[in-house]
């Protein structure tokens, strides 16, 4: 992990991301990219180049002076980071970005249950959570110090879950957390116990890298009451989980888990494209 894409609207919770990712940035000795999408007008972000220049320029220095501002805090000291402004909006410059820069991980702030704000709204959080070519790691509150001790991880344990498997092992690893691999039952797809233990076994078995873990059957009304439920009981410093591009995560995640699970889970959600 040695490129990570921050990108800021400079609030509250993009700071809280923010502490996160310089946890990580020094922990991993990586460089952030911290992005701002500049606030112009829409007919700008059309492709109306009739803006005045004394204009630009007024947006140019707003985010130049919120940028000096952050890169004051104390968590930032001692961090690489690359500063760049876009003009584009909120999800095409965060895809351009990533690949770009070739980012390894991206981390957003995230305020509430009802989603990602303000620079982050509506389908914006669909389509990052959901398209991103790299992992997306969401944070909602302040963490003074980022380390997982207890990773959740959920699937359902199909060979197209393998290579998302491979990033979260990785993810895993580097903190030397314990790897919690769930797996939900619900009355819609109910699955025996022994079942359930047999396919979670059959495709953990090839990989020697897998630190210290559990595997978990977890009964539930739904897949995303399971993965809530289940990490509250463990106490879990964060969760994992796999998406499927625009059609929602694979076989049993169905709909819009991923975003339900970021806009209700309290704690940090990471989430990795298959």
């Amino acid at each position: 992990m040695k490129k990570i894409l921050l990108p800021t609207d400079f609030s509250e919770q993009a700071d809280y991301a923010l502490k996160v990712a310089a946890s990580l940035a020094r922990q991993n000795n990586a460089t952030i990219y911290l992005m701002h999408m500049l606030e112009m007008p829409s007919h700008l972000l059309s492709g109306d180049t009739n803006l005045d220049v004394p204009e630009q320029l007024l947006f140019m220095k707003i985010a130049n002076e919120r940028f000096e501002k952050t890169m004051q805090q104390d968590f930032m000291q001692g961090i690489n980071v690359e500063v760049t402004v876009e003009s584009h909006k909120a999800f095409d410059g965060i895809t351009m970005a990533i690949r770009q820069y070739d980012i390894d991980l991206v981390v957003m702030g995230s305020s509430g249950v009802s989603g990602i704000k303000e620079m982050f709204i509506g389908s914006n959080t669909e389509k990052v959570v959901r398209t991103a070519d790299a992992p997306v790691l969401v944070i909602k509150n302040d963490i003074e110090n980022f380390n997982v001790s207890n990773f959740v991880f959920a699937s359902d344990f199909t060979d197209d879950q393998k290579l998302v498997f491979e990033q979260a092992v990785d993810f895993a690893n580097s903190f030397n957390a314990k790897l919690h691999l769930l797996f939900v039952n619900t009355p819609n797809r109910f699955v025996t116990t022994a079942a359930a233990e047999k396919k979670m076994n059959d495709f953990i078995a090839s990989y020697d890298e897998l630190g210290e873990h559990e595997t978990h059957i977890y009964n539930d009304d739904t897949i995303e009451h399971g993965i809530l439920n289940f990490s509250r009981a463990i106490d879990a410093d964060l969760i994992g989980m796999s998406t499927h591009g625009r059609q929602g995560l694979a076989h049993f995640f169905n709909g819009s888990i991923s975003e339900d699970l970021v806009n209700h889970a309290l704690r940090p959600v990471i989430t990795f494209k298959i």
